[in-house]
């Protein structure tokens, strides 16, 4: 995998993905993005930000197009035949949390976290532990070790899915709307734990409806919507000064931030 902050992490070229011939979500998206960067998509509802997200993951089968991931080819699809192909090897390279956790209701903490180093690596319980323990710590979330998801906040089951991607070693975090269903109070210890990661230089790709996160988290801004990038800049040029007509309107009607 690519160690300097100028080469390439991810390749999006000409991707197209539908659902049916009546309703196309994606219409040729070009992205380039760099390992140590922060890509915050922003952009209206059915825009197309959370099947980009998806996509990326492996979890969506793409109609045209293609993906490469550290200069390997990640997706392609076979046009005649439909057919979408992955690889697994290098998906299991990419974190990705939800907007709604997705942790396993009859697990505990630790327990949700160890299962897939155990399955998917191998890993032995003791060491599986050991490292989910040391996440935990680093997140306050040790004393919730044997708790079960229904008896954590949203802001805990949050941090602990996002302490489970972790456990993988991924090389890049994806996260859709991570705090959109968390009560107000509880959308900072969320944030926060981002923001750790990206002072540590984890490559992410978010989408977000919330501006301050975005414009303190980005080093860069895509404005997604129609199924195209409308604009791409830094977050205080994209946030601040948009250029383009459609981003503009957005952010006015929208969030109310630019100046």
């Amino acid at each position: 995998m690519p160690e300097t902050e100028n080469a390439a992490l991810v390749r999006v070229s000409d991707l197209h993905k539908g659902y049916g011939p009546n309703l196309q979500v994606l219409k040729g998206l070009n992205i380039e993005m760099k390992a140590g960067e922060r890509l915050v998509v922003i952009g209206p509802s059915g825009g197309g930000k959370s099947t980009l997200l998806r996509v990326l993951m492996g979890l969506e089968r793409i109609d045209s197009g293609s993906i490469t991931f550290g200069g390997k080819s990640y997706i392609t699809s076979s046009a005649p035949a439909h057919k979408t192909a992955i690889d697994h090897k290098v998906r299991r390279s990419i974190g990705m949390v939800f907007q709604h956790y997705t942790l396993f209701p009859h697990l505990n903490v630790l327990q949700n976290l160890i299962l897939a180093p155990c399955k998917v690596r191998g890993e032995t319980k003791a060491v599986a532990t050991e490292r989910a323990t040391a996440l935990l710590t680093r997140f306050g979330l040790e004393p919730k070790i044997a708790a079960y998801p229904a008896q954590l906040s949203g802001g805990q089951k949050q941090r602990v899915a996002i302490a489970r991607a972790l456990m993988l070693d991924p090389k890049l975090m994806l996260f859709d709307e991570v705090t959109s269903a968390l009560d107000p109070e509880l959308v900072g210890e969320v944030e926060q734990v981002i923001l750790q990661l990206a002072r540590q230089n984890m490559p992410m790709m978010i989408v977000t409806h919330d501006m301050w996160f975005a414009k303190n988290i980005a080093s860069r801004v895509l404005f997604c919507a129609g199924g195209v990038i409308v604009e791409d800049g830094p977050p205080e040029q994209v946030l601040g000064s948009p250029k383009e007509e459609r981003t503009k309107d957005f952010i006015d009607r929208v969030f109310h931030i630019r100046q």
